[in-house]
């Protein structure tokens, strides 16, 4: 890494012996390895976090490509969504749920009054108008023979 050889570490230690003695030189050995595994420590840490945010945001890169090319490719113009779009027929289906519920209402026929009585003096077919107008449902009515 600094390339030193072993020339090199002989000098420091020479320097090192001289400069602070043979009897304090085990403790200032310790400190400088001490503080080299904090800094290396710091060092780890630091590009563990830049690998952390680089994986992050490769992650949502690539999350954004799969998402664009599946959107792309699988559905180029949205044609399935539109085709699974059931809101017409589901606007149809309310209105014809709430026609039924009207003409099934026990309350209705009283909201509505007293049910119409057959005239029979009416031909059938006026009669089948005002059923047809009114909604009632009347029974028919036999001619009494007299």
């Amino acid at each position: 890494m600094f390339d030193i050889g072993w020339q090199e570490l002989f000098i420091l230690a020479l320097l090192a012996i001289v400069v602070i003695g043979p009897k304090d030189l085990p403790r200032a050995i310790r400190s400088v390895t001490h503080w080299i595994r904090r800094a290396r420590g710091m060092a780890r840490d630091l590009q563990d976090g830049l690998d952390d945010v680089v994986r992050e945001a490769e992650l949502e890169d690539i999350k954004k490509h799969a998402n664009a090319m599946m959107s792309d490719e699988l559905d180029p113009v949205n044609s399935i969504a539109r085709e699974l779009d059931m809101t017409d027929e589901q606007h149809e289906w309310s209105k014809a749920v709430d026609s039924l519920k009207d003409e099934t209402d026990p309350d209705r026929s009283a909201d509505a009054g007293e049910k119409r009585e057959l005239d029979p003096t009416e031909s059938p077919a006026d009669q089948a108008l005002a059923v047809e107008k009114t909604g009632d449902v009347v029974p028919e009515v036999t001619k009494a023979s007299g």
